[in-house]
């Protein structure tokens, strides 16, 4: 991703100075020609999909360009970069890969093994099950028994 977006600015870098060499004319009609792509661009996509170093371009022009005039001239609306920020803010802050809430589920064999002593010992109640279990080496609570019959 950084290599993208140093790419991107070197390239745009190297652009600048003929830019600043072309005649006003010139510019003024190069942006018409590229405003009127945007506009027909827009009728025909019905949803673009930006990628890392294309969402830089629009949050750093956007504070250059006057606010009554960036619904025409970016392709998002002001709020899409919020979201881009929120996203991002998102994925740098969870910790779903630390932290599991809630106790582990029981092993489907575990399942099917109280079923199956419940189905042959029909007399026997969860706490019996429970405690067969634990001289077998599943260590699992009564309720756990309860809840699976």
């Amino acid at each position: 991703m950084p290599l993208s977006i140093v790419t991107a600015l070197v390239r745009n870098l190297i652009k600048a100075p003929a830019a600043v060499l072309r005649s006003r004319v010139a510019k003024d009609a190069e942006v018409l020609a590229l405003r009127h792509e945007n506009a027909v661009l827009r009728r025909q996509i019905a949803r673009v999909r930006y990628e890392s170093a294309d969402r830089i371009w629009p949050a750093a022009l956007s504070r250059l360009v006057p606010r009554e005039r960036r619904r025409q001239v970016f392709a998002v609306t002001p709020t899409t970069p919020l979201a881009w920020h929120r996203r991002l803010v998102f994925r740098k802050w969870t910790f779903t890969e630390r932290h599991h809430p809630g106790r582990p589920p029981t092993a489907p064999t575990v399942k099917q093994l109280i079923l199956r002593l419940a189905r042959e010992n029909s007399t026997w109640d969860h706490r019996r099950i429970q405690g067969e279990l634990a001289r077998l080496g599943y260590s699992i609570a009564p309720s756990t028994v309860w809840r699976i019959l």
